[in-house]
């Protein structure tokens, strides 16, 4: 995928020491203050920097950098714990010479252990962020934990006789169940945006694409995606009524699903990504119900991971997702071959399908002929090393 840098971002990942890792320290920095929008965990329990950056987003909507460690989620970790998230902020905001209340901070990684803060406070002075290829990598590189491939997409659009890039990169494997997961996301854009309006576009992708993806049903403290939008682009400023608004969105929209998509692809130990696509609910809203019960379900994960043509997994998960079905009018595909037909099971070929299943893709379709209701969800296969990775994580 040939990633494209948004207009006046710069980036750079290092390794200050914080694990075992090459890089595990972070900087995403504007060459303007940018309009900022954010959407962060639903766990009551959240981390020092998602407070600090939930706060500022929130109070101004303005952000300018963010800087992010990996290896140390800086969460459960009392009142020291926000004073080293407050230094972080603090020693980001003079290393660049801006106001500490246009510094975002993120933190990802083992919950209740202390930050060592020397080795953070040494590698902020040492930053030197360039736009460059290679620095962005390095950024990408910087914010992962048990991630396996660093997530990176972008798209270029035109508006107002403008380019403008919405460029994406993620983080995140394991424990991810949104509203939102154990992941961090930063969308850059260099389209000309007022921030209330910047929200509004982000909770509306957010919903059908970060929303819409399970890897084990874990809703972790430090989750957050936040996009800084520094209108270097010069379009007019974008709002709903601007006649090209659906052209930024969809480029919003495209910039979430992909990186959605390859977090659940790189669930921990994950070979397979399942896409579970719902038609005929009587809502969008239950049909993203009923599709994130399906991928979510360990018994349909576990059968997908063993190439285990069992529909009557897929159909339970479908009765017990609370969502309005009829019986009767079920039909479910698992790729292109029908498995049940009027909710009764149907001919089909066990050894074609086994062939389908051991694709790295799998797909599941369920159409309720109830209503007009469609939606989307993602998530992986449960295997072994899923187990393997989560009983050493802190070893």
């Amino acid at each position: 995928m040939n990633i494209v840098s948004p207009k006046g971002f710069k980036a750079v990942g290092i390794h200050c020491g914080l694990k075992h890792k090459k890089y595990d320290l972070a900087l995403l920095v504007s060459d303007v203050p940018a309009n900022a929008a954010g959407v962060f965990t639903t766990n009551a329990i959240q981390a020092a920097p998602l407070v600090i950056t939930k706060e500022l987003i929130q109070s101004t909507g303005k952000m300018q950098a963010i800087i992010i460690n990996s290896g140390n989620a800086n969460a459960c970790t009392g009142t020291a714990g926000m004073q080293d998230a407050l230094t972080m902020q603090l020693k980001t905001a003079e290393k660049i010479g801006i106001s500490p209340d246009l510094v975002g901070v993120a933190s990802t990684g083992v919950i209740g252990e202390k930050l060592n803060m020397e080795p953070i406070v040494a590698g902020i002075a040492s930053f030197e962020p360039t736009n460059t290829l290679e620095s962005s990598i390095q950024f990408s590189q910087a914010i992962l934990t048990t991630d396996t491939v660093t997530k990176n997409t972008s798209y270029r659009v035109e508006i107002d006789g403008k380019e403008v890039v919405v460029a994406g990169t993620a983080k995140g494997s394991g424990m991810i169940e949104p509203n939102m997961a154990t992941m961090l996301g930063f969308i850059t854009t260099d389209a000309n945006i007022e921030a209330t309006h910047l929200q509004e576009a982000l909770k509306t992708v957010t919903d059908v694409t970060f929303n819409a993806i399970t890897v084990d049903g874990d809703t972790s403290t430090n989750d957050m995606v936040i996009v800084m939008a520094n209108g270097m682009a010069q379009n007019e400023q974008l709002t709903p009524s601007h006649p090209e608004w659906e052209i930024f969105l969809n480029a919003l929209h495209a910039v979430s699903q992909d990186l959605a998509k390859m977090i659940a692809k790189d669930g921990e130990g994950a070979t397979k990504l399942i896409e579970v696509e719902v038609n005929g609910a009587i809502s969008d809203s239950e049909a993203r119900k009923i599709a994130k019960t399906v991928v979510g379900s360990p018994l349909v994960k576990t059968a997908v991971f063993g190439c285990d043509a069992n529909w009557g997994r897929v159909i339970a998960a479908v009765g017990y997702s609370g969502a309005t079905v009829n019986p009767s009018d079920i039909h479910i595909q698992i790729g292109p071959t029908t498995v049940v037909q009027g909710g009764e099971p149907a001919n089909f070929s066990e050894e074609e399908l086994l062939v389908y299943l051991k694709q790295p893709e799998v797909k599941i379709i369920v159409d309720l002929n109830i209503g007009e209701g469609n939606g989307l969800a993602w998530g992986c296969d449960l295997t072994y090393d899923y187990v393997q990775i989560n009983a050493t994580y802190r070893s």
